[in-house]
């Protein structure tokens, strides 16, 4: 096969819930050579947000079942698309985006050159307007922080969040990998990515993360708290994982930070509120907030709620009080929807309103 199936899967990514932008030089089209084989790439084109089975794809690709069968199990065991084994024993198959999908999928497969390709796509992707639409992901507050009075719904809260699955999984994080193999990074704890339910069993499956109890959870996210690292889960009730970040390594968190605003743009419910007669200015939030939100002043320190994200790490460990969350308006909070599938087909739905032809045109 020539490039093009290359080009096809490229176009397939780019419809995907945030999309695969276009390279200035092609290292778009690099990156996928490296991670997909030619018969790969023009059978991921095949697959779809929806769950279906080795014979409904096949159908679709133009292969036998048992061929498409080897083939797709093949590329769930490389992260290259997700799948669920059923009781019956019987396999699904699904289309992942590139974030979040395909790259933390590769957390076990990093290399040198790998993260070279990472980083050259990356650092040459084509500027573009994307549609506005719910992000994948959101911050929720860090358990602590949430104090008795506060209006917090249950899957605005971690502790809830967790007691309503009943699968579990810890996963070294990727971003953490990435970082430290192009010289930088930090010393945050690497296995902080927890995983739940499908995801978790997908993980488990293939190696790329292990099996842990509830209990096991909690102390990840003590020691998350611990260790300053703001928690962002799936944009879904039901989640899927949830992110321990950093600032320094998370490609996420690294966007807000850039941002004058990011209050604005980030899916939180809460925003921190600042008592300043009641502050000792101990300092301690300035050490605590990854988005640089609080500035010392004389005996005190100033809150700049524009670049408040409402993860709570302030509030935890303020030990006047002088800290504490509070609910946003409804107006300023983000959609959050039943399952990461039903919040994939949103996103997706809303980048396919703009004309397919952008991806081309950009090229």
């Amino acid at each position: 096969m020539s490039e093009t199936c290359y080009t096809r899967l490229a176009t397939h990514l780019d419809q995907l819930p945030g999309g695969f932008a276009p390279s200035d030089t092609g290292a778009d089209i690099r990156l996928l050579q490296r991670l997909f084989s030619a018969e790969e790439a023009d059978l991921a084109t095949h697959l779809t947000l929806d769950r279906e089975s080795a014979s409904a794809i096949a159908g679709r690709a133009n292969l036998s079942t048992t061929e498409a069968e080897q083939r797709l199990s093949e590329m769930s065991r490389k992260g290259l698309i997700f799948s669920v084994q059923l009781e019956d024993g019987a396999t699904l198959y699904q289309a992942v985006p590139f974030i979040i999908g395909i790259y933390e999928f590769q957390v076990n497969n990093l290399s040198e050159d790998l993260v070279s390709n990472l980083d050259e796509y990356w650092s040459t992707i084509k500027p573009r307007q994307r549609p506005q639409t719910i992000p994948q992901m959101r911050t929720i507050p860090v358990g602590k922080s949430i104090e008795p009075h506060l209006e917090a719904l249950p899957y605005e809260q971690v502790h809830e969040l967790v007691k309503a699955s009943d699968r579990f999984a810890v996963a070294p994080c990727i971003c953490r990998r990435t970082a430290k193999i192009l010289g930088a990074g930090c010393d945050a704890p690497e296995d902080s990515c927890l995983i739940f339910g499908d995801w978790a069993d997908y993980y488990v499956r293939d190696g790329r993360a292990r099996s842990i109890d509830q209990s096991e959870v909690m102390k990840i996210l003590a020691r998350a708290d611990a260790a300053n690292l703001v928690l962002q889960p799936s944009n879904s009730r039901e989640i899927a994982f949830i992110c321990c970040c950093c600032g320094c390594c998370c490609g996420i968190l690294g966007s807000l930070q850039s941002n004058p605003k990011p209050a604005e743009i980030v899916a939180s419910a809460f925003i921190a509120k600042h008592q300043p007669e009641v502050c000792e200015g101990c300092l301690i939030c300035l050490e605590r907030c990854q988005m640089q939100a609080f500035t010392a002043e004389v005996d005190r320190v100033r809150l700049d709620t524009g670049r408040c994200i409402g993860c709570g790490l302030c509030v935890s460990t303020c030990p006047s009080g002088a800290l504490s969350l509070v609910r946003k308006p409804d107006s300023e909070r983000t959609r959050v929807l039943a399952t990461m599938n039903v919040t994939w087909h949103t996103i997706s739905q809303a980048q396919n309103e703009v004309s397919p032809l952008t991806r081309a045109a950009g090229s």
